[in-house]
């Protein structure tokens, strides 16, 4: 970075944005798009400031995370999110599951924290309650 640079990804304090937010940030443009964007597209639609290498950093990390699909489109590729926000939730909810060795454990605590609306909702989705208690 040249000196008279500023580093397009520090935050508005001054501080460095971490590597989930801004993640975070590039995926939410690329869920509103709709549509597959290239890099310079999704630095666009983020305000500009951030480095283009910056921003195909974060895509090709998301891309490698199986969060991102690509396809290319003359020099570069276009990203888009491989499911909706619900899916991408579910995705890593999975991940965490599958990283335990004890999952019998791990679901039997994460169905205990539910609050008694998701309880009847999970089980509902599980055929456990018939379509009237719904």
């Amino acid at each position: 970075m040249r000196h008279d640079e500023t580093d397009q990804s520090l935050g508005a304090a001054g501080s460095r944005r971490g590597a989930g937010e801004l993640e975070a940030a590039a995926l939410a443009v690329l869920q509103a798009a709709g549509t597959a964007l290239t890099p310079g597209q999704v630095r666009e639609r983020l305000g500009g400031r951030l480095a283009y290498t910056t921003v195909v950093t974060i895509l090709s990390r998301l891309h490698a995370k199986g969060v991102l699909s690509r396809v290319r489109t003359g020099r570069a590729y276009a990203y888009a999110p491989v499911a909706d926000e619900p899916g991408l939730a579910a995705r890593r909810m999975r991940g965490v599951l599958e990283a335990e060795d004890n999952r019998e454990a791990v679901l039997a605590r994460f169905v205990s924290g539910l609050s008694p609306a998701d309880e009847r909702l999970l089980r509902r989705m599980l055929g456990e309650l018939p379509d009237a208690d719904r």
